[in-house]
């Protein structure tokens, strides 16, 4: 990055990818924890990944957003899918392949990675 249009082009880029809350009731949202102990833990290319694939394959049903600790530190990177009338989903430990296969798999196939969650009993 060289020039302010540089900048500008990359900001753009990224409030495209990333949505900042401003989804609607009827959209899946994929939460990316991005507190330290996530970025310290490799979410940022699960971030990117996720938000890239999204933006490429015209997803707009699906909004990609990041937030702060989630509170399961062991666990990160963590990815949380949340569907209209169906009961959130938590991924665990993931990379950007995980992630883009639980793009396939689930949030386009329909069906839940069962290999990467954590239960609500606290089981992987």
């Amino acid at each position: 990055m060289k020039t302010l249009e540089e900048l500008k082009a990359i900001r753009e880029k990224m409030q495209g990818q990333v949505g900042l809350r401003s989804e609607s009731a009827s959209q899946t949202r994929v939460v990316v924890g991005m507190a330290t102990c996530g970025i310290a833990s490799g979410a940022r290319p699960v971030l990117t990944a996720l938000s890239d694939a999204v933006q490429e394959k015209s997803l707009t049903n699906i909004a990609v957003v990041q937030t702060g600790c989630i509170g399961l530190c062991q666990y990160e990177p963590i990815v949380e899918v949340f569907e209209p009338g169906k009961d959130k989903v938590t991924y665990i430990k993931m990379t950007p392949e995980k992630a883009l296969e639980v793009l396939e798999k689930h949030l386009i196939g329909g069906k839940v990675v069962e290999k990467y969650i954590i239960s609500s009993e606290g089981r992987i």
